[in-house]
């Protein structure tokens, strides 16, 4: 392995060497809340009536999408949540409006491909104000174990 040297008559100050800052012990904390959060949700509509998922993990088991949910979900939201902390106030806003936009499509996406149906009750901007309360839901607990651990 070659390593690169200062150069010595180099007016540039030497890199420093950062530490990988994508992923810490809170985000953890957070993808398994969302986990659980996710799952509640998702029983609580499923029992309702409201959706049901056709194609699933051990359907005799779990009426809910369990691969989505303890899969997709906790990575997808380490990396909005990652994305939503590298700006401001109104960035992290107009990133949570977005996704909260993106998932009514996501869903339609779903529907398409037969991995999810809707009763005829459903409205997808329901999908939009679920989201958008979930990712304000999720940001606040980030913040709240930022604030506990400092």
């Amino acid at each position: 392995m070659n390593t690169v040297k200062h150069l010595n008559s180099s007016k540039l100050p030497p890199l420093q060497n950062k530490r990988l800052t994508f992923w810490n012990k809170r985000y953890l904390v957070v993808a398994v809340v969302a986990v659980i959060l996710g799952t509640l949700l998702d029983h609580f509509f499923v029992t309702r009536g409201m959706y049901e998922f056709p194609v699933r993990a051990l359907p005799e088991v779990f009426s809910i999408n369990i691969g989505f949910t303890c899969i997709v979900l906790p990575i997808f939201v380490v990396l909005i949540l990652h994305l939503i902390l590298q700006v401001e106030k109104w960035g992290r806003i107009g990133i949570i409006l977005f996704v909260s936009l993106l998932m009514p499509i996501g869903e339609k996406l779903a529907e398409e491909l037969g991995l999810f149906r809707h009763s005829e009750q459903w409205q997808h901007i329901y999908t939009f104000f679920g989201y958008l309360l979930f990712w304000t839901v999720i940001y606040r607990f980030y913040r709240s174990l930022e604030k506990m651990v400092q």
